[in-house]
């Protein structure tokens, strides 16, 4: 199985950016705890802060992975080009987001993506990016 984690903007910047809101953990450090938990899927994972390359990378994985896990940041609340990306190829995506949206501003409780995805993870932490993952392998599980 494959799955690919896509994160958009600022999420660079995790384990430094506002640590009351995202931790103090990089995503880099994260997907090293990752991957353990799931041995028989290869997870590649992709960072922009640029709304046509996380399309292009939609594009790119969108035809032959098995999943998508897509944090787009705050393009989730403004980028239609993104929800058309997610809504044009085969491949399921699950949208997930580290904080509770809704326990934020209020510009952050309606997500152009949520239509176009097969769930939300909102507000685990990082670890939502695990239950989307699990979420995939059940479906494998489940389809056999």
């Amino acid at each position: 199985m494959k799955i690919a984690i896509i994160n958009g903007p600022n999420l660079n910047l995790l384990g430094r950016r506002e640590p009351s809101i995202y931790g103090n953990q990089s995503f880099e450090d994260y997907l090293l705890s990752l991957r353990p938990f799931f041995p028989e899927v290869e997870i590649d994972y992709y960072q922009s802060n640029v709304e046509g390359e996380l399309i292009n990378k939609i594009h790119d994985v969108g035809f032959s992975y098995d999943g998508i896990v897509l944090n787009a940041g705050g393009y989730s609340h403004t980028s239609v080009a993104i929800r058309d990306a997610v809504a044009s190829v085969k491949t399921p995506t699950i949208e997930v987001h580290i904080s509770n949206i809704y326990a934020r501003e209020e510009f952050r409780h309606h997500s152009l993506l949520s239509p176009v995805c097969r769930a939300v993870v909102c507000g685990m932490g990082m670890e939502g990016y695990r239950y989307a993952v699990m979420s995939f392998l059940q479906e494998s599980v489940s389809d056999n």
